[in-house]
């Protein structure tokens, strides 16, 4: 297995510096995948539980997919010539690749046809290319899925978030970025977490899609208030997993709510 800690890479980037590091669980001897943003804690493969849960709760809110879904899903208004091929089934974008687990959820769901999964940081998209992720190969070998270096919260100011097709329409938009809509990583995306951004967002997806969001903080009633402005049925779930390192339950919040 090799040291029991040791940094796999190390970057600059726009908004930090950017690490992904290996370690050996003392107790339990696995290994423990973690990303740190300067000297923030991004992302454990230890605790994946909410990850997969953001994918799964937005997922089940989708019905079919429909031939009218799918239609829908692959509008847009300007399509490149060297454009990926149109697939069948449902078009999910994951904001936010960290260690891949929500993307890699998404993709298990068989009536998904394709994910494109934004990042901002180049650093992060080399790991999965370079197979340094405990998901490895998964995102990297199927051809239903993406990864698309770009800024999420302005593409949802935008044309949206497939660069080889404006305008496309989406049929749901899955979103781990930020720790929290009031606890940011960078403050250009703070904005985003108003009524203006989640119509923004909403203005990329068709009718019926489904936008979801974790949040590492309990739920917001003033952004439930938001979601509930711009979107129908919208909810606020929490989930609970245990935390061997505290010896207690920890939990975080999945966001859900349908465009009308």
């Amino acid at each position: 297995m090799g040291a029991r800690f040791e940094e796999l890479d190390w970057s600059t980037t726009p908004i930090g510096e950017v690490s992904l590091r290996r370690r050996v669980d003392p107790v339990t001897g696995a290994e423990v995948f973690e990303v740190k943003l300067n000297d923030e804690w991004l992302m454990s493969s230890q605790f994946t539980v909410a990850e997969v849960a953001l994918a799964r709760l937005g997922l089940a809110r989708l019905a079919g997919p429909s031939r009218s879904a799918v239609t829908a899903s692959t509008a847009g208004t300007d399509t490149a010539d060297d454009a990926p091929p149109v697939r069948s089934g449902f078009v999910v974008v994951v904001g936010g690749l960290g260690l891949g687990y929500t993307a890699q959820t998404a993709l298990e769901d068989s009536r998904v046809g394709e994910v494109l999964v934004v990042e901002l940081l180049e650093p992060v998209i080399d790991w999965h290319e370079r197979g340094l992720v405990p998901v490895r190969p998964v995102l990297t070998s199927d051809p239903r899925c993406r990864l698309i270096e770009g800024d999420f919260f302005a593409m949802s100011r935008g044309d949206g978030y497939d660069p080889s097709r404006a305008g496309r329409l989406f049929d749901a938009v899955l979103l781990d970025i930020d720790h929290s809509p009031t606890h940011v990583l960078d403050d250009g995306s703070a904005a985003f977490y108003s009524v203006e951004g989640m119509r923004a967002v909403a203005s990329h997806l068709r009718p019926g899609g489904v936008y979801a969001m974790w949040s590492n903080d309990p739920p917001e009633p003033r952004y439930m208030n938001i979601l509930a402005e711009v979107f129908v049925d919208a909810a606020a779930e929490v989930i609970t997993f245990p935390n061997p390192l505290q010896g207690r339950d920890a939990s975080a919040t999945v966001y859900v709510a349908t465009n009308a």
